[in-house]
């Protein structure tokens, strides 16, 4: 385990296997599913209430709120 930091953000950088997992606080799980063809495939175990989304997910839907938002304070 090693701490990268880049601009404001710090970054865990780990190294991990098939099978593997990391936690998260005492709820989260991460597991290692499968390393194939530059691709990782990744398993969540989380409380129901977590919400986990892809981050151009998560950036496509905070940018829908935002405008959201500014549209109604425009309209009042």
């Amino acid at each position: 385990m090693r701490p990268c930091s880049k601009g404001d953000a710090q970054m865990l950088v780990l190294t991990r296997k098939n099978g593997e997992s990391v936690r998260i606080a005492d709820n989260i799980e991460v597991v290692v599913l499968e390393c194939k063809h530059g691709k990782v495939r990744l398993g969540f175990r989380c409380p129901d209430n977590v919400s986990i989304l892809r981050k151009e997910v998560y950036d496509r839907e905070a940018t829908a709120d935002e405008i959201a938002v500014r549209d109604l304070c425009q309209a009042g």
